[in-house]
């Protein structure tokens, strides 16, 4: 089967959702879901088995800096009389082009940050931030 041009999923229309808001000072989200293994030795042969034994999932988000309500919410976590930031995310992708195949939308559960971005800029350019985060996994939305 030969690809059309327009079946490609273009980033363009992705959103990211944070409590019925969308953000949208970010343009790039990525989350992914790392599967480890356990070797197995096995009698007989040299080849060893693999036995998956948990997962985990982390993630970034890209985006430019508007203002410091992630910064202050994620720094709480440097206050001994509070926790850590937890929160879900909407991600959301509906290409107009390749609809409905090119549309999705997940919910990220139990999304803590792991940085806390304190500060930064460059002369002359535009300043961007980089959120890595870590969750407890996610579920697909009917749309």
């Amino acid at each position: 089967m030969v690809m059309k041009s327009t079946d490609a999923v273009s980033g363009t229309f992705g959103k990211l959702i944070h409590d019925g808001q969308w953000l949208t000072n970010v343009y790039g989200v990525e989350v992914n879901g790392e599967i480890n293994y356990e070797d197995v030795k096995r009698s007989g042969t040299r080849a060893k088995g693999k036995k998956a034994m948990d997962f985990e999932f982390t993630g970034t988000i890209k985006s430019y800096k508007m203002s410091n309500e992630f910064a202050k919410k994620i720094g709480q976590i440097t206050d001994d009389t509070k926790g850590a930031f937890v929160t879900e995310l909407i991600v959301a992708l509906e290409d107009p082009e390749n609809a409905p195949v090119g549309a999705e939308k997940i919910r990220i559960k139990g999304v803590q940050f792991t940085n806390i971005p304190v500060i930064n800029f460059e002369h002359g350019a535009l300043v961007e931030e980089e959120l890595q985060f870590v969750c407890e996994g996610y579920e697909y939305i009917m749309i």
